[in-house]
């Protein structure tokens, strides 16, 4: 048994070695004063004061944050109702809408990308609106998928009880349901924004001239090679995302339990 847990030990710190040993490197890139990717040239900053210096980084790092934003928000609105609606179904019909949520999912990116193209071209000017309704339609499922799990733990009888006990179907839908919920519409909406920050194909196709977010810009660089200060940027961003995962996931859980008790108790009272 003790082998066994050994093993076990070993072959977890693999995979997390193997998970996390590309970002190691990429984070000392970011401090190497040398821009040769295999020899050390001392401890520097100096990438990190280009990238804030560079206009052209600046601007696809805010369209790329205000494209995420944007587009986490609405389809966690939309998501967030989308998972309702589901979830009220008869069986038989819920599974064919969870069928269909799960197609874009599986979908080649390329597919999706080319269809939203031939949508656009037709209907509207290639721009950054386009871009933005690119992004809210592919994060829709995610946002879905991640708040019915939530749907299917909450109690029911809660809701139903403060409806009986006079509550409006609003009050009940915004003291009730939502805080049973919200930890998937978070992670929903965290879901979304990675998904946005990291999408290219999809960006690619539906973007018009002039508009461009760090996965078009990187792209549009390979030919001339990696800037060092990419590197710093990536790293940057890793961070960014970490802290925030961390924020959400530790204070979050007592915070929920505490509101979700004074919430029975009052409207047991």
């Amino acid at each position: 048994m003790k082998s066994r847990g050994i093993l076990g030990k070993i072959y977890i710190f693999l995979v997390m070695l193997f998970l996390y040993s590309p970002i190691a490197v990429l984070v000392v890139l970011s401090f190497n004063n040398s821009r040769s990717r295999v020899v050390w040239g001392g401890f520097t900053t100096k990438w990190y004061r280009v990238l804030i210096e560079s206009k052209s980084i600046m601007e696809a790092l805010g369209t790329t944050f205000i494209l995420a934003i944007l587009s986490a928000l609405f389809a966690s609105i939309l998501g967030l109702f989308g998972a309702i609606g589901i979830y009220s179904m008869r069986r038989r019909n819920y599974r064919i809408m969870l069928f269909c949520t799960n197609i874009p999912l599986l979908n080649a990116d390329i597919v999706t990308g080319i269809a939203l193209l031939l949508w656009f071209v037709r209907f509207l000017p290639l721009g950054f609106s386009s871009v933005l309704l690119a992004h809210i339609t592919f994060n829709i499922p995610y946002v879905i998928l991640c708040i019915l799990p939530k749907l299917k733990e909450m109690d029911v009888h809660q809701y139903e009880a403060a409806l009986d006990l006079g509550a409006g179907e609003a009050y009940a839908f915004v003291h009730i349901l939502i805080p049973h919920i919200l930890p998937g519409v978070l992670s929903g909406f965290l879901m979304a924004v990675t998904m946005s920050m990291d999408d290219f194909v999809i960006t690619y196709f539906t973007r018009g001239a002039g508009v461009n977010t760090l996965s078009t810009l990187i792209y549009g660089e390979l030919r001339k090679g990696i800037k060092p200060e990419m590197y710093a940027l990536s790293t940057i961003l890793f961070f960014v995302v970490l802290i925030l995962l961390i924020l959400v996931n530790l204070p979050y859980e007592r915070m929920f339990s505490k509101r979700t008790i004074k919430k029975k108790v009052n409207i047991e009272k």
